[in-house]
C-alpha cells in the first residue's frame, strides 16, 4: 500500500493500450506528470511474475485518483468488444465504496468516452456519472484531464489545457533527441521510459 504522500499524488490510468490510442495515452500520462501528480497503469504489471490482477488491485488501491477511458467497447477483431477497461472501473468504484479507510472512500474518477451519450449504450449503470468526452482528440483529454485534477486537487493556480497542450508538442518535438542522450528508440518506449522521459523533460526544460 502507497503511504499517505505517495497515494494523494497517485493517478490510475485505465485505458487503452493500443497504438491508435497511444496518442492519447501519452498525453494523459504527460498531463498527469506535469500537474505534479504520479501517473501509474497496469503496464506496470506487464513484466511482473505477480498474478497481474492481484497487481492491478494494489495499484488502484495506491491512488486517491483514477482516470477510466471506455474508448474501446466497440466490436473489435472477434467480433467481441475488450471488457478491461470498465472492468478496472469497477473494481476502482468498488475500492471507493468499500475503502478500508476514508481516504479511500474520497477517491476521485474520471470517466471518460470518445462522445458524451455513448456509454449509455453499453454501460447503463454509470448513468448520472459525470461523463467527459475527448472525441479522440490529444488536446481535447489534456484539457479533460487537466480540468478534473485541478478542481479535485483544489489546486487552481494549475496551468491551464491549452498552455499544458502547447508544452506537450514541445515535449513530443523534443522528445527523439532525449532518447538519443540514452539511446531509447522513441517509438518504442515502455511505460516507466516515457515516465521517465516526462520527467528528465520537465526537469530541463519546465519553468
Amino acid at each position: 500500500m502507497a503511504d499517505s504522500d505517495d497515494f494523494d499524488r497517485c493517478v490510475f490510468i485505465n485505458c487503452p493500450f493500443d497504438t491508435e490510442y497511444h496518442p492519447l495515452f501519452e498525453a494523459i500520462v504527460f498531463a498527469v506528470s506535469i500537474a505534479g501528480f504520479h501517473p501509474r497503469c497496469a503496464l506496470e504489471a506487464s513484466n511482473s511474475g505477480a498474478y497481474r490482477l492481484a497487481k492491478i488491485l494494489d495499484i488502484i488501491n495506491g491512488c486517491r485518483y483514477g482516470i477510466h477511458d471506455l474508448s474501446r467497447t466497440q466490436p473489435g477483431a472477434y467480433g467481441l468488444p475488450r471488457f478491461n477497461m470498465p472492468f478496472e472501473l469497477g473494481l476502482d468504484i468498488g475500492c471507493k465504496r468499500f475503502g478500508s479507510d476514508e481516504r479511500r472512500q474520497a477517491k476521485s474518477l474520471l470517466i471518460l468516452d470518445r462522445s458524451r451519450f455513448r456509454y449509455q449504450k453499453f454501460l447503463s449503470d454509470i448513468a448520472g456519472q459525470d461523463i467527459r468526452h475527448h472525441a479522440s482528440s490529444p488536446r481535447r483529454a489534456i484539457g479533460c484531464v487537466r480540468d478534473w485534477l485541478s478542481l479535485e486537487s483544489r489546486n487552481f493556480k494549475m496551468p491551464g489545457g491549452d498552455h499544458i497542450f502547447a508544452r506537450y508538442r514541445e515535449f513530443r518535438r523534443d522528445l527523439p533527441n532525449l532518447c538519443l542522450r540514452v539511446r531509447l528508440n522513441p517509438e518504442n518506449l515502455t511505460f516507466g521510459d516515457l515516465g521517465e522521459a516526462i520527467r528528465t523533460w520537465l526537469e530541463e526544460y519546465e519553468t
